[in-house]
């Protein structure tokens, strides 16, 4: 009798919520977000899709009429060659922050440091500071008179503001920490056995870094790859910069487009890299369904 009387009173002191009236309070707080994403990202990009279809002054609806011509901006030569360059400087980019990237990844975790995030949070630094700021810095640094030269006494500096190598040095400095995150988080999810049990197996060090640590750390270069792709194939800033108008992106036609307020040919071109994002989202999605290297 004891033992039935005590069963019901901890089963009277038990209560158990059911998952949907937990979501359902939940749900109220989700509101305010999709009422931002609606007013800041959906409703501008149903205007700019709307924009690709017409020819206007602007935004205004006086003269609106039905077009296709807009479209005709992908044939110019301006908007070829700049594809051109944002495609190469983008892959040369990912590339080159693959190799690096992975290499500091692993010497972060292989190393002997307790305190490994440590580590990460001076990588990730500089990422904190203004954006410009940064890219104006390098900028005076690639210069032929800059800081260096000035402390050092040297007669010339680099001097390679202007050409595709400079914007190159800044988009690798800009995003490389993009890339060792989501690598370095895809190898601390290898189980440390499968390193034992490749010894075990003959593997050496270096056949064991090709057949095990590239294998399971491919969902992080994936991830990282696009994290770094897509800021460079679309960015305007570091081209402008560093470029000093030598060199031409295509995020530096759509930023010409609309300072011009041509919001037409803009919007063909912002529409044509929002697919691009997309498909990269896509691919993604394919390789890492559960999202555990996106950082």
């Amino acid at each position: 009798m004891q033992k039935v009387s005590t069963d019901r009173k901890l089963g009277s002191t038990k209560r158990v919520i059911p998952a949907s009236q937990v979501s359902h309070h939940l749900h109220r707080f989700t509101i305010p977000y999709f009422i931002w994403l609606i007013i800041f990202a959906l409703a501008p990009l149903i205007v700019m899709i709307f924009l690709t279809f017409v020819d206007s002054e602007g935004t205004s609806f006086e003269g609106m009429t039905a077009t296709l011509a807009n479209f005709s901006i992908l044939t110019e030569k301006s908007t070829i060659v700049s594809f051109w360059n944002s495609i190469k400087l983008s892959i040369l980019t990912t590339i080159v922050c693959i190799f690096f990237g992975f290499f500091v990844a692993y010497s972060i975790y292989k190393s002997k440091f307790k305190n490994k995030y440590l580590i990460l949070l001076l990588l990730i630094l500089p990422m904190w500071t203004n954006f410009l700021l940064r890219i104006n810095a390098l900028a005076s640094i690639f210069r032929e008179n800059n800081i260096f030269t000035s402390i050092f006494g040297i007669e010339k500096g680099l001097n390679i503001i202007g050409s595709d190598f400079a914007i190159l040095l800044a988009m690798v400095f800009t995003y490389l920490p993009f890339m060792v995150l989501p690598i370095y988080t895809s190898l601390e999810k290898i189980d440390p056995l499968l390193h034992e049990a490749a010894f075990d197996l003959g593997l050496t060090e270096t056949k064991k870094f090709w057949k095990v640590v590239v294998p399971l750390g491919a969902k992080g270069i994936v991830s990282g790859s696009v994290m770094v792709l897509l800021p460079c194939l679309s960015g305007f800033a570091i081209p402008k910069i560093i470029g000093d108008g030598n060199v031409l992106l295509i995020g530096n036609i759509i930023e010409t487009a609309f300072l011009n307020m041509d919001y037409n040919q803009g919007s063909v071109l912002a529409i044509v890299i929002l697919i691009i994002i997309l498909g990269a989202i896509f691919i993604v999605n394919k390789v890492d369904k559960e999202g555990s290297t996106l950082i």
